[in-house]
Protein backbone atom coordinates (compact mmCIF):
# COMPACT_ATOMS: atom_id res chain seq x y z
CA UNK A 1 0.00 0.00 0.00
CA UNK A 2 1.45 3.43 -0.94
CA UNK A 3 0.84 6.35 0.70
CA UNK A 4 -0.07 9.41 -0.54
CA UNK A 5 -0.38 13.69 -0.42
CA UNK A 6 -2.96 16.14 -0.14
CA UNK A 7 -3.00 19.61 -2.38
CA UNK A 8 -0.93 20.97 0.54
CA UNK A 9 1.94 18.44 0.28
CA UNK A 10 0.67 16.67 3.76
CA UNK A 11 1.54 12.70 4.11
CA UNK A 12 -1.80 11.46 3.58
CA UNK A 13 -2.47 7.41 4.52
CA UNK A 14 -5.49 5.39 3.05
CA UNK A 15 -7.79 5.35 5.60
CA UNK A 16 -7.61 9.52 6.10
CA UNK A 17 -10.70 11.44 5.48
CA UNK A 18 -9.04 15.08 6.58
CA UNK A 19 -6.11 16.43 6.35
CA UNK A 20 -4.29 17.10 9.30
CA UNK A 21 -2.69 19.78 7.75
CA UNK A 22 -5.15 21.72 5.99
CA UNK A 23 -8.37 19.98 7.34
CA UNK A 24 -9.66 19.40 3.93
CA UNK A 25 -11.83 16.63 3.68
CA UNK A 26 -10.19 13.85 1.36
CA UNK A 27 -11.38 11.08 -0.55
CA UNK A 28 -9.80 8.07 -2.43
CA UNK A 29 -10.58 7.60 -5.92
CA UNK A 30 -10.95 3.92 -7.08
CA UNK A 31 -10.36 5.22 -10.75
CA UNK A 32 -6.68 6.90 -10.33
CA UNK A 33 -5.97 4.96 -7.41
CA UNK A 34 -5.41 8.17 -5.43
CA UNK A 35 -6.27 10.56 -2.40
CA UNK A 36 -7.71 14.03 -3.47
CA UNK A 37 -8.88 16.73 -1.25
CA UNK A 38 -12.35 17.03 -2.49
CA UNK A 39 -12.26 20.54 -3.38
CA UNK A 40 -9.69 20.07 -5.75
CA UNK A 41 -11.11 17.71 -7.51
CA UNK A 42 -14.54 17.93 -10.15
CA UNK A 43 -17.99 19.30 -8.34
CA UNK A 44 -19.74 16.13 -8.51
CA UNK A 45 -17.28 14.12 -6.46
CA UNK A 46 -18.49 13.06 -3.71
CA UNK A 47 -17.58 11.19 -0.61
CA UNK A 48 -19.99 7.37 -0.48
CA UNK A 49 -23.00 7.48 1.12
CA UNK A 50 -21.71 5.15 3.93
CA UNK A 51 -19.33 8.22 4.75
CA UNK A 52 -22.26 10.46 6.18
CA UNK A 53 -24.57 8.30 7.19
CA UNK A 54 -22.04 6.00 9.11
CA UNK A 55 -18.37 7.32 8.79
CA UNK A 56 -17.36 4.16 7.71
CA UNK A 57 -16.20 4.82 4.28
CA UNK A 58 -13.87 7.16 2.65
CA UNK A 59 -14.11 6.57 -1.23
CA UNK A 60 -15.00 8.89 -3.63
CA UNK A 61 -18.24 8.45 -5.96
CA UNK A 62 -18.24 9.57 -9.35
CA UNK A 63 -21.33 8.65 -11.03
CA UNK A 64 -23.80 11.27 -10.83
CA UNK A 65 -26.91 8.04 -10.57
CA UNK A 66 -24.83 5.93 -7.63
CA UNK A 67 -24.66 6.76 -3.85
CA UNK A 68 -22.28 3.85 -3.25
CA UNK A 69 -18.39 3.79 -4.01
CA UNK A 70 -17.03 0.54 -5.95
CA UNK A 71 -16.31 -0.78 -2.54
CA UNK A 72 -19.73 -0.25 -0.44
CA UNK A 73 -21.73 -1.14 -3.57
CA UNK A 74 -20.58 -5.16 -3.52
CA UNK A 75 -22.15 -5.21 0.15
CA UNK A 76 -25.26 -7.05 0.47
CA UNK A 77 -25.85 -7.65 4.29
CA UNK A 78 -24.31 -5.35 6.86
CA UNK A 79 -24.63 -5.53 10.24
CA UNK A 80 -27.32 -4.65 12.39
CA UNK A 81 -25.80 -1.33 13.51
CA UNK A 82 -28.18 -0.77 16.59
CA UNK A 83 -25.85 -1.51 19.15
CA UNK A 84 -22.63 0.42 18.99
CA UNK A 85 -19.64 -2.27 18.96
CA UNK A 86 -21.51 -3.29 15.93
CA UNK A 87 -20.80 -0.36 13.71
CA UNK A 88 -17.19 -0.54 15.39
CA UNK A 89 -17.04 -3.81 13.68
CA UNK A 90 -18.24 -2.77 10.79
CA UNK A 91 -15.94 -0.20 10.23
CA UNK A 92 -12.83 -2.68 10.92
CA UNK A 93 -14.54 -5.14 8.42
CA UNK A 94 -14.90 -1.97 6.13
CA UNK A 95 -11.06 -1.00 6.53
CA UNK A 96 -10.15 -4.42 5.13
CA UNK A 97 -12.45 -4.78 2.48
CA UNK A 98 -10.84 -1.85 1.07
CA UNK A 99 -7.40 -2.65 1.08
CA UNK A 100 -8.38 -6.02 -0.68
CA UNK A 101 -10.54 -3.80 -3.27
CA UNK A 102 -7.48 -1.55 -3.62
CA UNK A 103 -5.19 -4.72 -4.40
CA UNK A 104 -7.14 -6.15 -6.78
CA UNK A 105 -7.90 -2.55 -8.61
CA UNK A 106 -3.82 -1.83 -8.90
CA UNK A 107 -3.11 -5.26 -10.19
CA UNK A 108 -6.04 -5.20 -12.97
CA UNK A 109 -8.16 -7.88 -11.64
CA UNK A 110 -11.86 -7.69 -12.58
CA UNK A 111 -14.22 -6.66 -9.64
CA UNK A 112 -18.42 -7.43 -11.30
CA UNK A 113 -20.67 -6.90 -8.69
CA UNK A 114 -24.07 -8.53 -9.06
CA UNK A 115 -25.84 -5.62 -10.67
CA UNK A 116 -23.69 -7.64 -13.79
CA UNK A 117 -23.24 -11.15 -12.89
CA UNK A 118 -25.78 -13.16 -10.77
CA UNK A 119 -22.45 -14.62 -9.50
CA UNK A 120 -20.83 -11.64 -9.02
CA UNK A 121 -18.31 -10.53 -6.38
CA UNK A 122 -20.50 -9.69 -2.98
CA UNK A 123 -20.26 -9.48 0.55
CA UNK A 124 -22.40 -9.95 3.33
CA UNK A 125 -21.68 -9.45 7.36
CA UNK A 126 -23.12 -11.05 9.69
CA UNK A 127 -23.46 -12.88 12.79
CA UNK A 128 -25.00 -15.51 14.75
CA UNK A 129 -26.06 -16.75 18.26
CA UNK A 130 -22.95 -16.93 19.69
CA UNK A 131 -23.14 -13.29 19.79
CA UNK A 132 -26.80 -12.45 19.07
CA UNK A 133 -28.83 -14.63 20.62
CA UNK A 134 -32.03 -12.65 18.79
CA UNK A 135 -30.61 -13.54 15.03
CA UNK A 136 -31.99 -16.51 13.73
CA UNK A 137 -28.39 -18.29 12.51
CA UNK A 138 -26.83 -20.66 14.26
CA UNK A 139 -23.31 -21.00 13.28
CA UNK A 140 -22.01 -18.73 10.79
CA UNK A 141 -18.55 -19.67 9.30
CA UNK A 142 -16.46 -17.04 7.39
CA UNK A 143 -16.53 -18.68 3.49
CA UNK A 144 -17.39 -18.28 -0.30
CA UNK A 145 -20.41 -19.70 -2.28
CA UNK A 146 -21.07 -18.70 -5.89
CA UNK A 147 -19.08 -14.91 -5.42
CA UNK A 148 -20.75 -14.00 -2.56
CA UNK A 149 -17.88 -14.08 0.31
CA UNK A 150 -19.27 -14.31 3.99
CA UNK A 151 -17.87 -12.78 7.14
CA UNK A 152 -18.84 -13.28 10.60
CA UNK A 153 -18.78 -9.74 12.28
CA UNK A 154 -17.11 -11.57 15.63
CA UNK A 155 -14.02 -11.51 13.55
CA UNK A 156 -13.82 -7.86 13.65
CA UNK A 157 -13.36 -8.25 17.13
CA UNK A 158 -9.62 -9.02 18.51
CA UNK A 159 -10.71 -10.56 21.05
CA UNK A 160 -12.70 -13.27 20.03
CA UNK A 161 -10.28 -13.27 17.03
CA UNK A 162 -7.63 -14.11 19.00
CA UNK A 163 -9.51 -17.19 20.91
CA UNK A 164 -10.64 -18.63 17.21
CA UNK A 165 -6.38 -18.11 15.89
CA UNK A 166 -5.65 -20.47 19.16
CA UNK A 167 -8.46 -22.70 18.49
CA UNK A 168 -8.03 -23.41 15.38
CA UNK A 169 -4.04 -23.31 15.62
CA UNK A 170 -3.53 -20.75 12.92
CA UNK A 171 -0.12 -18.93 12.80
CA UNK A 172 -2.13 -15.87 11.11
CA UNK A 173 -5.48 -14.70 11.53
CA UNK A 174 -6.52 -10.79 10.67
CA UNK A 175 -9.44 -9.61 8.98
CA UNK A 176 -7.62 -8.53 6.16
CA UNK A 177 -6.04 -11.90 5.83
CA UNK A 178 -9.69 -13.61 5.27
CA UNK A 179 -10.85 -11.11 2.53
CA UNK A 180 -7.79 -11.74 0.76
CA UNK A 181 -8.04 -15.80 1.06
CA UNK A 182 -12.40 -15.72 0.40
CA UNK A 183 -11.22 -13.54 -2.93
CA UNK A 184 -9.24 -16.08 -3.79
CA UNK A 185 -11.96 -18.83 -4.20
CA UNK A 186 -13.67 -16.24 -5.98
CA UNK A 187 -10.87 -15.89 -8.27
CA UNK A 188 -10.62 -19.62 -9.22
CA UNK A 189 -13.77 -19.34 -10.53
CA UNK A 190 -12.66 -16.40 -12.65
CA UNK A 191 -9.07 -17.30 -13.72
CA UNK A 192 -8.75 -21.13 -13.38
CA UNK A 193 -11.52 -23.55 -13.44
CA UNK A 194 -12.85 -22.87 -16.74
CA UNK A 195 -9.66 -21.89 -18.30
CA UNK A 196 -6.58 -24.08 -19.82
CA UNK A 197 -4.96 -23.19 -16.53
CA UNK A 198 -7.08 -25.55 -14.87
CA UNK A 199 -4.28 -28.84 -15.64
CA UNK A 200 -1.50 -27.05 -14.39
CA UNK A 201 -3.49 -26.39 -11.60
CA UNK A 202 -4.11 -29.61 -10.93
CA UNK A 203 -0.72 -30.85 -11.71
CA UNK A 204 0.51 -28.34 -8.44
CA UNK A 205 -2.66 -28.24 -5.88
CA UNK A 206 -4.45 -32.02 -6.50
CA UNK A 207 -7.55 -32.17 -8.16
CA UNK A 208 -10.39 -29.68 -7.31
CA UNK A 209 -13.20 -32.15 -8.13
CA UNK A 210 -12.10 -34.28 -4.61
CA UNK A 211 -15.86 -34.17 -2.24
CA UNK A 212 -15.00 -30.45 -1.11
CA UNK A 213 -17.50 -31.55 2.41
CA UNK A 214 -15.97 -34.70 2.82
CA UNK A 215 -12.43 -33.27 2.45
CA UNK A 216 -13.14 -30.39 5.04
CA UNK A 217 -15.18 -33.06 7.84
CA UNK A 218 -12.09 -34.89 7.68
CA UNK A 219 -9.58 -32.18 8.29
CA UNK A 220 -11.74 -30.67 11.07
CA UNK A 221 -11.79 -34.25 12.70
CA UNK A 222 -7.95 -34.64 12.36
CA UNK A 223 -6.48 -31.69 12.42
CA UNK A 224 -5.02 -31.68 15.95
CA UNK A 225 -3.10 -34.76 15.07
CA UNK A 226 -2.59 -34.09 11.25
CA UNK A 227 1.23 -33.49 11.09
CA UNK A 228 1.57 -30.71 8.87
CA UNK A 229 2.86 -30.99 5.37
CA UNK A 230 5.88 -28.98 4.95
CA UNK A 231 5.26 -28.59 0.99
CA UNK A 232 2.24 -26.80 2.19
CA UNK A 233 2.09 -23.12 2.97
CA UNK A 234 -0.25 -23.64 5.96
CA UNK A 235 -1.68 -25.87 7.67
CA UNK A 236 -5.25 -25.51 6.59
CA UNK A 237 -3.92 -25.98 2.97
CA UNK A 238 -4.18 -29.32 3.65
CA UNK A 239 -7.91 -29.24 3.66
CA UNK A 240 -8.21 -29.51 0.19
CA UNK A 241 -6.80 -28.27 -3.36
CA UNK A 242 -8.38 -25.38 -3.64
CA UNK A 243 -8.20 -24.17 0.30
CA UNK A 244 -4.53 -24.46 -0.98
CA UNK A 245 -4.88 -22.23 -3.95
CA UNK A 246 -7.03 -19.49 -1.81
CA UNK A 247 -4.06 -19.79 0.66
CA UNK A 248 -1.35 -18.90 -1.65
CA UNK A 249 -3.33 -16.77 -3.06
CA UNK A 250 -3.54 -14.41 -0.36
CA UNK A 251 0.19 -14.99 0.44
CA UNK A 252 0.80 -13.58 -3.11
CA UNK A 253 -1.75 -10.70 -2.14
CA UNK A 254 -0.03 -10.61 1.39
CA UNK A 255 3.71 -10.52 -0.67
CA UNK A 256 2.47 -7.41 -3.20
CA UNK A 257 1.15 -5.13 -1.25
CA UNK A 258 3.99 -4.87 1.46
CA UNK A 259 6.40 -5.21 -0.87
CA UNK A 260 4.58 -1.99 -2.63
CA UNK A 261 4.58 -0.38 1.61
CA UNK A 262 8.26 -1.07 1.86
CA UNK A 263 8.90 0.38 -1.75
CA UNK A 264 6.96 3.69 -0.86
CA UNK A 265 9.24 4.10 2.11
CA UNK A 266 12.44 3.30 -0.19
CA UNK A 267 13.39 0.27 1.97
CA UNK A 268 16.04 -1.63 -0.13
CA UNK A 269 13.69 -5.06 0.25
CA UNK A 270 10.59 -2.50 -1.48
CA UNK A 271 9.32 -3.18 -4.76
CA UNK A 272 7.46 -0.96 -7.17
CA UNK A 273 7.20 -3.00 -10.30
CA UNK A 274 4.96 -5.57 -10.05
CA UNK A 275 5.52 -7.35 -13.38
CA UNK A 276 8.71 -9.08 -12.14
CA UNK A 277 7.84 -13.01 -10.15
CA UNK A 278 11.56 -13.44 -9.62
CA UNK A 279 12.58 -9.72 -7.60
CA UNK A 280 9.33 -9.74 -5.93
CA UNK A 281 10.13 -13.48 -4.66
CA UNK A 282 13.82 -12.50 -3.48
CA UNK A 283 12.35 -9.03 -2.16
CA UNK A 284 9.75 -10.49 -0.25
CA UNK A 285 12.45 -12.89 1.10
CA UNK A 286 14.66 -10.25 2.10
CA UNK A 287 11.77 -8.50 4.24
CA UNK A 288 9.65 -11.13 5.42
CA UNK A 289 13.22 -11.51 7.60
CA UNK A 290 12.92 -7.82 8.05
CA UNK A 291 9.64 -7.66 9.63
CA UNK A 292 9.90 -10.44 11.58
CA UNK A 293 13.33 -9.23 12.94
CA UNK A 294 11.73 -6.15 14.04
CA UNK A 295 8.60 -7.89 15.42
CA UNK A 296 10.59 -10.28 17.68
CA UNK A 297 12.98 -6.38 18.65
CA UNK A 298 9.58 -5.35 20.07
CA UNK A 299 8.82 -8.68 21.74
CA UNK A 300 5.88 -9.90 19.20
CA UNK A 301 5.32 -12.32 17.44
CA UNK A 302 6.60 -13.14 13.79
CA UNK A 303 4.67 -10.87 11.31
CA UNK A 304 5.47 -13.25 8.49
CA UNK A 305 5.44 -17.17 10.52
CA UNK A 306 5.88 -19.22 7.16
CA UNK A 307 8.38 -20.78 5.36
CA UNK A 308 8.05 -21.02 1.55
CA UNK A 309 8.67 -24.49 -0.27
CA UNK A 310 10.33 -25.19 -3.47
CA UNK A 311 6.06 -26.24 -4.13
CA UNK A 312 4.93 -22.98 -2.78
CA UNK A 313 7.00 -20.94 -4.81
CA UNK A 314 5.92 -22.51 -8.13
CA UNK A 315 2.11 -21.93 -6.84
CA UNK A 316 2.83 -18.71 -6.33
CA UNK A 317 4.50 -18.68 -9.84
CA UNK A 318 1.57 -19.73 -10.96
CA UNK A 319 -0.85 -17.26 -9.30
CA UNK A 320 1.56 -14.60 -10.24
CA UNK A 321 0.92 -16.34 -14.32
CA UNK A 322 -2.22 -16.05 -13.97
CA UNK A 323 -2.65 -12.27 -13.04
CA UNK A 324 0.51 -10.85 -15.28
CA UNK A 325 0.53 -12.78 -18.23
CA UNK A 326 3.67 -12.24 -20.12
Amino acid sequence: MKNFNCSCGQTLFFENTRCLACNQQVGFDSQTLEIYALSAVSPEYRLCKNSADYDVCNWIVSDPAADYCISCKLNQTVPNLVASHRRRWWKSLEYAKRRLIYSLLSLGLPIIGRDMDAFGLAFEFIEDKRTNPEVFEDHVNTGHDNGLITINIAEADRVSREISRQYTGELYRTLLGHFRHESGHYYFTRLVSNSEAINQFRELFGDERADYGSALEYYYTNKNTMVKNPELISHYAQAHPTEDWAEVWSHYLHMVDTLETAGRYQMPQGLTQKNNIDEMLLKWSELSLVLNSLNRSMGLEDAYPFVLSDLTLRKLRFVHGLICPS
